[in-house]
């Protein structure tokens, strides 16, 4: 019996070696993760300078999900200039059907993310080109635009920053001057956008005004994206988290993964990047929806 036992002996199964954890993902790698799933919306994006169908769709950030389109005019173009770019919006959007898509609303913004279109809302609007006429502000309206560029400050700018709030426009600041900026913010109830913003042009004081109005900062980003950190570092700090965004590239076929690498090695959670690409952004034009849906028993302003 002895010997049979000897002869089939008994071995334990062979436990494998517990894989090794992947390696830690660096900055570059984790922002390219997150972009990919939280895509940008940029505040600026002009008109190309042709519709030639050979350079269909206009050249942009591979990252872009949502743009607003830039309306401004000339002093001398007035109402027909912003028409006219409204109408070629409208053809580009028409032109490139399977990869932009017209949005007048966050939930529209939305849906033309999730079929894999980027957005294109109208606007900003110029200032000049409103002819001092509320009825010519709710008629942009009416088209679809969803922001105008208010740069100076008088007594039809305080009725019509309250006209925008109580339709449904979005007060852009951009390139206003801090006096501008304080005034306009004392009247708005909803968020203002700098959709070209320069921050650089606006002391602590106003960035904090900003900050408690829930505005959004929206920052040019350049080749170089340690400069630009360093602007976004200092509206992190003033006005906080929540006013940042990105306005447009001067790269587009860098794109965006460079500065949230950068942004990722200076400490910015993921919840703070995915305000910049666009969570921010989308807050402030929610609201400002949310504001003149409980404002539509008001008159309109004469």
């Amino acid at each position: 019996m002895a010997e049979l036992l000897d002869d089939h002996p008994t071995t334990l199964p062979t436990v494998p070696a517990a894989p090794e954890p992947p390696p830690p993902l660096d900055e570059t790698a984790r922002a390219r993760a997150l972009l990919a799933a939280q895509s940008v919306t940029e505040g600026h994006t002009e008109l190309p300078g042709s519709l030639d169908p050979e350079d269909l769709p206009p050249v942009r950030a591979a990252e872009a999900g949502a743009q607003l389109w830039s309306l401004h005019t000339e002093d001398d173009e007035g109402v027909i200039g912003t028409l006219r770019r409204i109408d070629s919006v409208r053809a580009l959007v028409a032109a490139c059907p399977e990869d932009l898509r017209l949005a007048h609303t966050t939930s529209e913004l939305a849906h033309a993310r999730n079929c894999g279109r980027v957005a294109a809302l109208l606007g900003p609007v110029s200032w000049t080109a409103l002819g001092g006429s509320a009825a010519t502000l709710r008629a942009y309206h009416a088209l679809g635009v969803r922001a105008v560029n208010l740069t100076r400050f008088d007594r039809f700018a305080r009725d019509a920053v309250r006209e925008m709030n109580r339709i449904g426009l979005a007060v852009d600041l951009s390139g206003a001057d801090p006096d501008t900026v304080r005034r306009a913010l004392a009247v708005t109830r909803a968020p203002a956008l700098l959709t070209l913003a320069a921050p650089e042009t606006l002391p602590d004081e106003v960035l904090g005004l900003l900050g408690g109005n829930g505005a959004v900062l929206m920052v040019t980003v350049t080749e170089d994206p340690a400069a630009t950190a360093d602007v976004l570092d200092r509206v992190r700090a003033q006005a906080g988290p929540h006013c940042t965004g990105v306005s447009h590239t001067t790269a587009p076929a860098t794109g965006y993964v460079p500065l949230f690498a950068e942004l990722l090695r200076r400490g910015w959670t993921a919840q703070e990047l995915v305000g910049l690409a666009h969570a921010n952004a989308t807050r402030a034009l929610r609201e400002t929806e949310f504001l003149s849906r409980t404002n539509r028993i008001r008159p309109a302003a004469a």
